[in-house]
C-alpha cells in the first residue's frame, strides 16, 4: 500500500523549530509523512521533531541536494571527503528521525553544470563516495534513492536509465531509485517505461505537474504512471514536490518565476486528492 507525502519546500524553505507546525498542517491536510530537507543539518531540533511526528503519527522522509561545497564528484578530493562526511552526518539524523530514506540529488552537487557531459572521473567518483556512505548507512536501515534531474539542474544524471546503471555501479542493498514526474516530463520519452525499466529498484516517487502546479492540472499522463506502478507493484512514497515564489534561493535552483497556483495549501489538498484517486482507480490503496 502506498503512502501520501509532501515535501516541506512547499511552505518553507528551511526546516527549523518555527516550522514544525508544518508536520500538524500535513497531516490535517490528509498526508502520512513530510520530506524534510536536510541541507541545514544544524537548524533541526531533533528531539522537538520527533516529539511532533510521534504526537501526529507521521513519517520523516530524508530529502537531500548536495552543495558544490559538499560536491561529491569534485576534482578536489577534500571537498569529496567533505561531502561524504555530510551525508553521514544526514544518515544519523534520519536515523534518530526513525527514517528510513534519504532521497535526491546526492551523486554531485544540485545545479552543478559543466557545459559538457559527465566524465567517467565524474562518474567513478560518485560510485566510491556512494558506496561509502551506504555501506555506513546500512548499520541505520537507510536507504539512498538517487533522483535523476532535467538537463538544465544537472549534466550528471538525467534519465532512469541514467539512475539504475549508477545503482547497480554502486552494487550496495540499500541504493535505488528515485523518480520526479517534473524531470521526467522533460528527459523521457514516455512515462511508462522508465518506471518498468526501474521496476525492483524503484523506491521513491515525486509526483509533481509539467509546470509544478496542481498534480492533475497538466499534461503529465498520469495513466500511464499509475499503471506501470500498478504494474511492478509499487507500495512506497507518493510525494508531493512544489515551491512558491517566496521560496527565495529554492526558487532560483528551479526556475519559479509565476504563480502556479492560488496558493501552496492548494497544491497540497488538490494535489493528495487526486493522486489518492488515482492510487484506487489502479488498485494501489
Amino acid at each position: 500500500m502506498v503512502s501520501y507525502g509532501v515535501h516541506l519546500f512547499l511552505w518553507a524553505e528551511r526546516f527549523d523549530r518555527t516550522t514544525l507546525h508544518l508536520i500538524e498542517k500535513a497531516k490535517r491536510l490528509g498526508f502520512d509523512g513530510v520530506e524534510i530537507p536536510l541541507m541545514e543539518l544544524d537548524l533541526i531540533d531533533i528531539d522537538a521533531t520527533k516529539r511532533e511526528l510521534r504526537r501526529h503519527d507521521m513519517y520523516a522522509i530524508g530529502s537531500l541536494g548536495l552543495s558544490i561545497d559538499n560536491d561529491v564528484t569534485s576534482d578536489d578530493e577534500n571537498v569529496r571527503r567533505r561531502g561524504i562526511k555530510f551525508m553521514k552526518r544526514c544518515v544519523d539524523v534520519m536515523a534518530q528521525l526513525n527514517g528510513d530514506s534519504i532521497n535526491g540529488i546526492v551523486y554531485t552537487a544540485w545545479g552543478k553544470l559543466t557545459g559538457r557531459a559527465r566524465t567517467e572521473d565524474e562518474w567513478k567518483r560518485s560510485v566510491e563516495a556512494l558506496r561509502e556512505v551506504c555501506r555506513y548507512a546500512r548499520d541505520y536501515n537507510v536507504t539512498f534513492g538517487l533522483e535523476p534531474l532535467n538537463r538544465f539542474e544537472t549534466h550528471f544524471l538525467n534519465t532512469a536509465e541514467d539512475a539504475v546503471k549508477l545503482v547497480r555501479d554502486i552494487n550496495e542493498p540499500n541504493v535505488k531509485v528515485h523518480l520526479d514526474t517534473f524531470h521526467m516530463n522533460i528527459e523521457e520519452k514516455n512515462f511508462y517505461d522508465p518506471i518498468k525499466l526501474s521496476g525492483r529498484l524503484l523506491f521513491h516517487m515525486h509526483c509533481c505537474e509539467n509546470d509544478r502546479g496542481i498534480p492533475g492540472t497538466g499534461h503529465i499522463n498520469w495513466d500511464d504512471i499509475f499503471r506501470a506502478l500498478s504494474e511492478i507493484n509499487y507500495d512506497r512514497w507518493l510525494v508531493i514536490e512544489s515551491f512558491t515564489q517566496e521560496m527565495g534561493k529554492i526558487v532560483r535552483y528551479a526556475a519559479i518565476w509565476r504563480k502556479l497556483a492560488p496558493n501552496a495549501d492548494a497544491i497540497a489538498i488538490e494535489g493528495v486528492r487526486f493522486l489518492k484517486n488515482m492510487a484506487d482507480r489502479y488498485g494501489l490503496r
